[in-house]
Order: C-alpha cells, then structure tokens, then sequence
C-alpha cells in the first residue's frame, strides 16, 4: 500500500505549469543539450557521461562552457586521454573541484578503453564503479545516454524541494531518491529530475526562495509561512 502526501497532485501540476516556459538554465544548458547530437553513438554517450562528471557541484553555466571547450578540442575517450592533466584542467576550469574532475575523468577514460570496449557501462552499477559516479549521475547517465528509466536522478534542488513539499522526509538525496520512488509513479520518473531542477534554479532557491510568484504558496509548508514579500 503506497501511502502519497497530502496535494502532491495539485502542488505537481503547478510546478508543471510554472515550468512550462523552460526558461531555467537546466533546459538550454543540461547534459542532453550540450552534447554533440552528431557525435557516434559511443562517442555521444561518452559525452554525457562527462557532462554529468563535471555537473557536480557546478552551475550549468560553467559545465555547458566547459564541454564546448572539450568539444572543440576533442570529446572522444582516445583524444582525452591523449591530453595532459594541465591541458584537461585549462578545459573544465573553473568547474567546481575541477583538479579532482581531471583525475577522475581520465580514470574513468582508462578504464572504458580497457573494461567496457570504448563505450561507457549500460548498467547502473557498472556506472557507479567508476571514479567520482554516483546514483544520482548514475540514473541521469541511464535515461540520457541509454534511454532507460532506472531510478530518480536526486540532486540538491529535487532533495530540497520534496523535502520543503514534505513529499519525504529525509537528510542525504540517496534516502529522498528511496522515498520518492517508493510512492511516486514511474510513469513520472523521465520527467521530474529536469522539472524541479528548473524549479529550483527559478523560484525554489536554496537561499531566498521566490514564494510569492508560486503557485503552490498556499499548499506548500514553507510558502503557507511567508508573511508578506521581502523588501
């Protein structure tokens, strides 16, 4: 018996219609869009893979500069591994921890061009054993470069707005990842992590967010106690 929070519907169908401009970073700068379409097929998922490593605590803004500049030097596992640590790091900077990006970027290179014949693992955990991979990019590698729906890609902003929704209750992303796929329906799942994320960059920011211009301040635990807009 799935047990679903109280207005989950109606608080989905407003982030839904606040969404439908795509107007957030994540729709003109996530993995799906900065990656070469006309690349091969190994090659495009191999891209993906990448985009996603340098995500990780970085603005799109910065991972979408950093993978045009890696496109135009060459975005193929031989030509990264033929690059220099130094000249990789000049490419991705200033992504977020980006010394650790270019170690685990060329690991993970190594080990698709000995274990994996050039292509990147089709299965979460084959992903997950990479360097510097986990659920959260496992299951965004799954759906963008595979196609299949594996689980909830859970990032800061889809752990910050169910839990400000009270659509779980939970302190790390893996455990919000666990609740959410325990009640919400799968047929939901290829949409929600690009949804919120968008959300999240627009009007439920981490700090300040813009509860006034929402749709759901009135059903929403946090909006019902804004008082009046901030000066």
């Amino acid at each position: 018996n799935k047990v679903f929070p109280s207005n989950w519907e109606e608080q989905l169908a407003n982030i839904q219609e606040m969404r439908r401009k795509k107007d957030a970073p994540v729709d003109t700068m996530g993995c799906d869009v900065i990656t070469d379409q006309k690349a091969s097929p190994q090659e495009y998922r191999y891209q993906i893979l990448l985009s996603l490593m340098l995500s990780s605590q970085t603005r799109d803004q910065v991972t979408s500069a950093a993978m045009m500049k890696l496109r135009q030097h060459g975005c193929s596992i031989d030509s990264i591994l033929a690059t220099s640590d130094e000249k990789l790091g000049e490419l991705i900077y200033p992504a977020g921890f980006w010394k650790r990006k270019v170690e685990y970027i060329k690991k993970t290179s190594k080990i698709l061009k000995s274990d994996f014949s050039m292509d990147i693992p089709n299965t979460v955990e084959g992903l997950c054993s990479l360097p510097g991979v986990g659920p959260k990019m496992a299951h965004l590698v799954m759906k963008s470069a595979w196609g299949e729906i594996s689980g909830i890609g859970v990032d800061t902003h889809v752990h910050r707005i169910c839990n400000r929704l009270d659509w779980v209750k939970t302190k790390q992303p893996e455990e919000t990842r666990v609740e959410l796929e325990e009640w919400l329906p799968r047929d939901l799942w290829v949409d929600i992590n690009a949804l919120l994320v968008g959300f999240g960059q627009t009007i439920c920011r981490p700090v300040g967010p813009d509860c006034f211009s929402c749709l759901n301040k009135n059903i929403c635990p946090v909006g019902k106690t804004q008082k009046s807009p901030k000066k």
